[in-house]
């Protein structure tokens, strides 16, 4: 089986679960609240994509940034400082980190958001080293063989090649994100955890998936998109090479 037949596979299966996922919610009153309550949803959904937004934006300028230094030559020996401190953001229970944070900072979005920031380092950056560090050293020979300067190799073969490896890590990171930012109320940054906690503590499975639903919504759109940016940018030749793979 190919590639491109089982991700067609694993799209149709998804597309089934997450429509017996809203038919569940459909008929356990979820639409209902929601129908009832639209400027709730509309602003702690808005509530829920700045923190997702803002955490991710951090995140991937400092992971990718932080991983392509490390995989040069004269900072490959500060790779393990680096890739323990993020560990940290994943090994660490997101509750645990949310506390930690909270008890320095405080309550509100801003302390959510620098805690959701930490939690998506590991993904991106771990992808970021893998992707660089895998490029084919033959392309890398052909480059300086060519006479291209360091500088060229790295913006035309290196970041091109290994662009594959990073955008999955930021998708990984970003859907981890949409979900972990659910716990932000818990600590005042709102968001459709709002919604989630409010229902479970009032049992009432409609209110709780009036923000589960869309927590889970999010979460497929996101990588949705993600997926088609990833397909502007990165080569259509190597694109068709993973197919081909």
């Amino acid at each position: 089986m190919t590639g491109k037949k089982t991700e067609q596979i694993v799209k149709i299966s998804l597309y089934i679960i997450v429509l017996a996922i809203l038919s569940w919610a459909y008929f356990t009153g979820a639409f209902q609240f929601i129908m009832d309550n639209p400027g709730d949803l509309l602003y702690l959904t808005g509530q829920h994509l700045k923190m997702v937004g803002i955490s991710a934006a951090l995140a991937i300028a400092t992971a990718v940034p932080l991983g392509i230094l490390i995989t040069r030559p004269k900072f490959k020996k500060y790779d393990w400082i680096v890739m323990n401190f993020a560990n940290i953001g994943q090994t660490v229970p997101s509750l645990a980190i949310l506390a930690l944070v909270m008890s320095y900072f405080g309550l509100g979005w801003q302390t959510a958001i620098f805690a959701l920031w930490f939690n998506s380092l590991l993904p991106i950056l771990r992808n970021t080293v893998a992707g660089i560090e895998n490029v084919n050293p033959l392309i890398i020979d052909a480059g300086k063989g060519m006479g291209m300067t360091s500088k060229q190799i790295f913006f035309k073969l290196e970041v091109p090649n290994a662009m594959y490896a990073i955008m999955a890590g930021i998708r990984t990171s970003v859907v981890i994100n949409v979900g972990t930012a659910a716990l932000a109320f818990l600590i005042g940054g709102g968001g459709l955890g709002d919604l989630i906690f409010t229902g479970i503590s009032l049992y009432d499975t409609g209110i709780m998936l009036s923000g589960a639903v869309p927590v889970i919504l999010l979460a497929i759109l996101l990588d949705f998109l993600l997926g088609r940016f990833e397909k502007v940018i990165i080569p259509r030749g190597l694109q068709r090479t993973l197919e081909a793979a």
